[in-house]
């Protein structure tokens, strides 16, 4: 007989004290594994189940759709008790320890308790709501992940190189189109120019009126001759909002549809804002059409409320943070425009660094970025253009950097040269103070300026950091310094001030996995990018970069919940205001991190 069950919480606490004599004599205790399942959709149920430790998530029959978790002191599944069948299929996500009464004892104390029997009741009415409510916020999410399909897309005019403006301009009027696919021979030279081009370039009337208005060209130019290339395009399936997102970073009005190497469709803004409820566009169009610091403060300070109508609709973290990362290089970039007189923007190139240059900032923090300079470049001004650049960021929402690391400081200003000598010497050093700057720089992204001064700086550093165990051994250590959050016993602590969960748990996950990609040369910035492409080299398993992203899906999430509310919490976590699932999920994300830490000491040799 259990000693340790709680009779004190409801429903418990309804029964009489014969009735609690009965329930302690028949309670008996399972244990299941990882991954099994409790209950199948379908089967009978013979026990009431009463978590002990572990988390259980209840799905539907075909696994797509998760209803629930369960944790510590949870019960389920009374409907099945009083339907006779289990509707729904509950699996362990971890080693799970769980309390069983038995059906034919549930339900004498169910029909013979009314108090007992009304808790579960009214308990099943506010779930059916609750689903209800889940049901109306998943539509949304939903149709946000709509894909690209041909219903939303619409057929392609192609035309051929050789065929001439004039002729091409009456076929877009007689197509009521505004732009043409130029399909282009094999032999064309950009083609062997660009990797993996697809064999298209896009002509559209704003091209074809610059040629004939701007540069005096005659109406039998061929189109070939003027058409844009590459295209910026995506697959057939692909989601919708990644469409949205690849606009508004590239600032275009339309993109190629794809079905492998044939395009397939044409899909522009327009459609995309028929399938889309959300307000992001006529966001970056505030952006877009800003002449003025005021008027671009006025439409950066909408962000946090798009952030928050996202949020509040159920949107996924990781697509709130690739949206609001494309938003917040529009604004970044615009500032730069407004600022940097105009000679001077293609001779450098604005760099954000740290979670903006991976692409993994929500809400507004520190400004982290730097300058590229073009070498032999002579601009006496540059000094005060960047501290007009710093104070415009400071005006946008984007606080200083205690650290510094901004425009506004010359250390972070050089040329395309000087930084490749500087990057040189920091690896040589390998001091902490210059292993971080190496970190803020491998996450360095290009957002306005010539965008191709940062190429040979990334290039350079990937050399310098490819292969160099002794050198990536220090680099790893500081994602091994911070303490886990983890008590002896393994639960969650905090202290007074909450959780740190940026030390605790982002930072040993994003610091390792990009040790990790400085070591296997991998080019791409985000965290959760970059586990792609560890798994793809086999350096990660794939059960080991699922559990990472998933953790660190939850940190962020929490994280901005908890920013959205307490703007003043800044990275830490009050343990209390979660309930008991999510602490039982962060308690195992922890437990992930913990193991991540481990193997980042076996792999690297760290010894502490």
């Amino acid at each position: 007989m259990p000693d340790k069950f709680n009779l004190h919480s409801p429903p418990f606490d309804r029964l009489t004290p014969e009735q609690q004599q009965q329930l302690l004599a028949t309670l008996d205790v399972a244990y299941f594994r990882a991954r099994e399942s409790l209950l199948r959709s379908g089967q009978s149920s013979q026990y009431l189940h009463i978590l002990i430790k572990g988390v259980v998530e209840e799905r539907s029959e075909d696994g797509q759709e998760v209803f629930a978790h369960y944790a510590s002191e949870d019960i389920f599944d009374v409907r099945s008790l009083l339907d006779g069948t289990v509707r729904h299929q509950y699996v362990a996500l971890e080693d799970t320890l769980a309390y069983q009464l038995p059906k034919s004892v549930f339900l004498d104390f169910y029909h013979q308790n009314g108090q007992f029997a009304a808790y579960f009741d009214s308990n099943l009415a506010t779930r059916q709501a609750l689903i209800e409510t889940a049901q109306q916020q998943q539509n949304l999410a939903e149709f946000i992940l709509t894909k690209v399909d041909r219903a939303i897309y619409h057929p392609p005019m192609i035309v051929t190189p050789e065929q001439t403006i004039n002729d091409v301009t009456c076929q877009l009027k007689d197509n009521n189109c505004d732009a043409a696919l130029v399909h282009l021979p094999e032999n064309d030279d950009r083609l062997s120019q660009t990797t993996h081009a697809h064999p298209y370039a896009i002509i559209t009337r704003t091209n074809m009126l610059h040629a004939l208005t701007l540069d005096s060209l005659p109406v039998d130019t061929p189109v070939g001759q003027i058409a844009t290339f590459p295209v910026f395009h995506v697959d057939d399936g692909e989601f919708l909002f990644n469409a949205m997102v690849m606009m508004i970073r590239n600032k275009v009005k339309r993109i190629m549809v794809c079905d492998g190497n044939e395009a397939v469709g044409m899909l522009d803004m327009t459609q995309i804002l028929s399938a889309f409820s959300t307000h992001s566009h006529v966001l970056t169009l505030s952006i877009a059409r800003a002449s003025s610091i005021e008027e671009l403060a006025i439409a950066s300070n909408q962000q946090r409320r798009l952030v928050e109508n996202l949020v509040s609709n159920g949107i996924r973290t990781r697509f709130i943070m690739e949206l609001i990362s494309a938003v917040n290089e529009q604004i970044i970039e615009k500032a730069f425009e407004l600022i940097v007189p105009p000679v001077m923007q293609q001779q450098c190139c604005l760099l954000v660094l740290g979670s903006e240059g991976r692409g993994e900032q929500i809400l507004k923090t520190d400004q982290d970025n730097a300058l590229i300079v073009q070498n032999d470049l002579i601009w006496p001004d540059c000094q005060s253009v960047m501290e007009k650049l710093t104070h415009t960021l400071l005006q946008l929402g984007y606080p200083v950097c205690p650290g510094k690391v901004m425009v506004n400081n010359p250390q972070w200003v050089k040329t395309q040269q000087e930084w490749q000598t500087t990057l040189t010497q920091w690896v040589s050093q390998t001091k902490p103070e210059q292993i971080m700057n190496i970190a803020i720089m491998a996450d360095a992204q290009a957002v306005a300026g010539n965008r191709e001064l940062l190429l040979p700086i990334k290039n350079h550093l990937s050399q310098l950091m490819a292969d160099q165990e002794l050198i990536l051994s220090e680099f790893t250590r500081p994602a091994l310094n911070f303490s886990l959050p983890l008590t002896l016993f393994g639960n969650v602590k905090s202290s007074k001030a909450g959780l740190d969960i940026k030390q605790g748990g982002i930072f040993p996950i994003v610091h390792g996995i990009r040790a990790l990609s400085l070591e296997y040369r991998i080019g791409v910035q985000n965290t959760f990018e970059r586990i792609e492409s560890l798994v793809r080299q086999r350096v990660l398993e794939q059960q080991t970069a699922d559990n990472l992203s998933e953790a660190l899906k939850l940190f962020f999430k929490l994280r901005l919940r908890q920013q959205l509310r307490q703007p003043d919490a800044n990275n830490h976590l009050d343990i209390k205001s979660l309930d008991s699932t999510e602490r039982d999920l962060l308690r195992h994300s922890l437990h992930i991190v913990k193991k991540f830490k481990q193997w980042l000491s076996y792999h690297y040799q760290i010894r502490e």
